[in-house]
């Protein structure tokens, strides 16, 4: 099904293999290998928290004896909310140890949304940070919701006659069944995608599928000693890109994480400085609240010594990675990847030990394929150069979503998964995304892409952030709207900016449209929420029309 011959074979790092060995175990397993090889590293660092590896597995199995005397049992889903912080991770390994499967719960979600995610899953107990139990308390008879468990940072939670103790349950003996759990077949994590693009979807991902993107990962970043690196888990761990590239990583490579439940850009800086981490995995707002700091110069040393910063969850602009290039003076190491829930979720990056090739998501993993396929019938293989649908193929791959068999079906087809995004390649098997298909924006017949109008805009010196869209338009169907945040102190005019378009682009592709913003509207892990602004603009149109 390939029109060609792995180009990327030939781009691939030097210290990376094209196809590598995966154990055939489970996360829990994953976790007790780091503790015996390991068991005086610190697995965490949290405040002044400082939590060895050998304490961590104490606790997951205290927990995890806990929640099964509670009744927690294999297959379960138990919903797991709140910060990142040692609870968090501790939750996570001990119910994975009990092949009850995680389903990764948004803090953010507002009770309408929780409601939805736990009847969708089933899940019968939530574990939850207590500032975010009254959201729970609201929906918990709407809900197939039996058992509630609940933690805080410092506080010990009292055990009342509607909740339980996190504190209690990790003081439970230490368990002594094993229960038998098929890497293979058994799932590990239901991992709900954003919404972004219609009904949120429950990702059944497995413990191999997991453990094959973690050591793909591991694979591809360059001078990883085991038990010897550092990671900033600012990524929010809810989020399979901090789920896999942060604890995960950290579990199978015996690493310390340093957790932050929360991005403030001086702490974060701080943090840097006082622990020096030897990874930082982030998402494209992190590297450009880096790039506008004021004291940014202090710190570029303290950057520079950081081994590898990937970016992912969301296109990184050149712009950023142009700028983060020069206040680290070259030295900082931002490479772009790209991934879906869907996959666990890395399925591309540049490789490290060569520049980063502009523009590009890099080339495919170890033991995975990539083939862009065309948006008309989705069943023909596209040459180099042409743009069509991105699909891809590997050991990380989902095994489909929860409940959707009709999803499934379309969204895996003949061993391939279609993203939806819209990319190309180019003959050294490098890939490009253009845009999400769903975003595509069709103008008085054109098809417009609107990254690439993005990418003009952000080349404009005043423009801090930008985004593009695509909105309702009675006579055209669809025009094209950019929604623009000035650097501070700052002010621009809607024709100044369109003239600007005109004389980089064609002239379909030139915004109608300029709005001027403080902020746009994002997700927890940064990533613009498109759809939030096209549904402000149809409730517009909606409203004038019935007017």
């Amino acid at each position: 099904m390939l029109p060609h011959e792995r180009p990327w074979f030939k781009s691939y790092p030097f210290y990376t293999k094209r196809s590598l060995e995966y154990p055939e175990i489970t996360l829990g397993q994953l976790l007790d290998d780091a503790v015996s090889k390991c068991p005086d590293t610190l697995a965490m660092i949290f405040e002044d928290q400082k939590i060895t590896y050998r304490e961590f597995g104490d606790q997951v199995n205290r927990l995890a004896k806990g929640l099964f005397d509670l009744g927690v049992k294999k297959g379960e889903r138990v919903a797991l909310m709140g910060p990142n912080c040692p609870q968090w991770v501790v939750s996570f390994y001990a119910l994975l140890k009990l092949g009850a499967i995680v389903v990764q719960t948004n803090p953010m979600y507002v009770e309408r949304e929780l409601a939805y995610q736990i009847n969708d899953s089933g899940a019968t107990t939530i574990i939850v940070f207590e500032p975010l139990y009254p959201r729970v308390q609201n929906v918990f008879h709407e809900t197939t919701l039996q058992r509630v468990i609940a933690f805080n940072f410092i506080v010990p939670v009292k055990q009342t006659q509607d909740i339980n103790s996190y504190d209690v349950l990790i003081r439970s003996d230490l368990i002594s069944d094993v229960v038998e759990i098929d890497p293979v077949k058994d799932l590990a994590v239901l991992q709900y995608t954003g919404g972004t693009t219609g009904v949120s979807k429950g990702v059944m991902l497995t413990h191999r599928n997991l453990i094959c993107n973690t050591i793909q990962n591991i694979s591809w970043s360059f001078d990883i000693k085991y038990g010897e690196e550092r990671i900033l888990s600012i990524l929010p761990l809810f989020h399979v890109y901090g789920m896999t590239n942060c604890v995960n990583y950290a579990v199978a490579s015996a690493s310390t994480q340093i957790l932050l439940p929360r991005f403030e850009i001086d702490k974060v800086l701080e943090v840097i400085k006082n622990h020096k981490p030897t990874l930082f995995p982030g998402a494209p707002t992190i590297f450009m609240a880096l790039n506008n700091h004021p004291r940014i110069a202090a710190y570029r040393e303290n950057l520079a010594a950081i081994k590898v910063c990937n970016s992912g969850s969301a296109p990184l602009p050149l712009e950023v990675a142009q700028k983060f290039s020069e206040v680290t003076q070259g030295a900082g190491n931002l490479i772009e990847g790209y991934g879906l829930s869907e996959a666990s979720p890395v399925t591309h990056s540049n490789p490290l030990d060569r520049p980063t090739r502009k523009g590009s998501i890099g080339i495919p993993f170890p033991d995975t394929d990539s083939v862009i396929m065309d948006m008309e019938t989705g069943t023909r293989p596209l040459p180099v150069g042409e743009i069509g649908e991105l699909c891809v193929r590997g050991p990380q791959v989902m095994s489909g979503y929860w409940n959707k068999p009709e999803e499934t079906k379309e969204t895996l087809r003949d061993g391939w998964l279609y993203t939806g995004d819209i990319a190309k390649m180019d003959k050294d098997g490098y890939f490009y995304i253009i845009d999400r298909k769903k975003d595509m924006i069709i103008a008085g017949g054109f098809n417009i892409y609107p990254r690439d109008i993005e990418e003009v805009l952000y080349e404009h010196p005043k423009v801090k952030e930008v985004v593009v869209a695509g909105i309702p338009d009675l006579y055209r169907g669809e025009t094209t709207k950019a929604y623009i945040v000035l650097h501070e102190n700052i002010e621009g005019t809607e024709e100044e900016f369109i003239s600007f378009c005109r004389s980089k682009m064609a002239a379909y592709k030139v915004p109608r449209l300029i709005e001027f913003r403080k902020e746009l509207p994002r997700s927890i892990v940064g990533k613009v929420l498109r759809r939030k602004l096209v549904e402000e603009e149809t409730a517009k149109l909606q409203t004038a029309v019935t007017s």
